[in-house]
């Protein structure tokens, strides 16, 4: 089995660093890598990226991240992406990779997504162009989640995670004020999933959330929040009866 370890909404700054590095190395004893789910900083500048680089810096297993919307705050997640990557993470958006794990190839899908709400409640693109636009940026992702998790399908993979920061269902948004919901996550992202095909979705930014959802196809969802699970990162099992 493919041991998954997951964590998101860190929101690390100079005040923080050092905290979460001793949990970190312990990740060897149980899991075969390392998600980080989105918002890794709290206001998206390179200071707090250079405070998580150090905190993920020569792990002894791969880390995987995405980015949230609060590393774009500060409008240079360009930068912020660079330093993680220096580090060694592998920063996804719209793209694919697999990790070699002692029992099989895990393919992971990642992007930050965005929001739009959940079926019979969500946006349209319709109206005013700066609504149009914000719908299709939500879609853009989806599709680009779709294509990577469909290009992963073609790599070997023993399993494949999808990555992102919004949720792909409202389910793991339980907790959360249902108003809203529409700037937590979009069904788009559960679509892209259902019919491109997962064995996990892992997610954050729903801090009042709940852990457990399912899309409408079957995939299990994660919501992997700090403020959720309340420990350094969670232990998803793959391939596991």
């Amino acid at each position: 089995m493919i041991r998954v370890a997951a964590v998101g909404d860190i929101h690390m700054g100079p005040d923080s660093e050092g905290l979460l590095r001793p949990a970190f190395d312990t990740l060897p004893d149980c899991a075969d890598l390392l998600l980080l789910a989105g918002d890794l900083t709290r206001h998206g500048t390179p200071e707090e990226a250079r405070v998580v680089a150090r905190e993920v810096r020569d792990l002894p297993v791969p880390v995987v991240a995405v980015l949230g919307n609060h590393d774009h705050h500060d409008e240079q997640p360009e930068k912020v992406t660079a330093i993680l990557r220096d580090a060694g993470v592998t920063v996804l958006e719209g793209e694919g990779t697999v990790v070699e794990c002692a029992s099989g190839r895990l393919g992971i899908a990642g992007t930050k997504g965005f929001g739009g709400g959940f079926v019979g409640r969500s946006a349209g693109e319709f109206g005013e162009p700066v609504m149009k636009e914000f719908v299709r940026t939500t879609r853009r992702s989806a599709d680009s989640l779709h294509a990577a998790l469909k290009e992963l399908d073609e790599r070997d993979c023993t399993a494949r995670v999808a990555l992102t920061h919004f949720s792909p269902v409202a389910d793991t948004l339980a907790g959360e004020p249902p108003e809203i919901h529409p700037f937590l996550g979009s069904y788009l992202l559960a679509e892209a999933i259902d019919t491109a095909g997962a064995d996990l979705a892992v997610h954050g930014h729903a801090h009042l959330g709940s852990e457990h959802g399912m899309t409408a196809g079957g995939v299990r969802v994660r919501n992997v929040a700090q403020p959720v699970i309340r420990r350094a990162f969670n232990v998803y099992q793959l391939g596991a009866d």
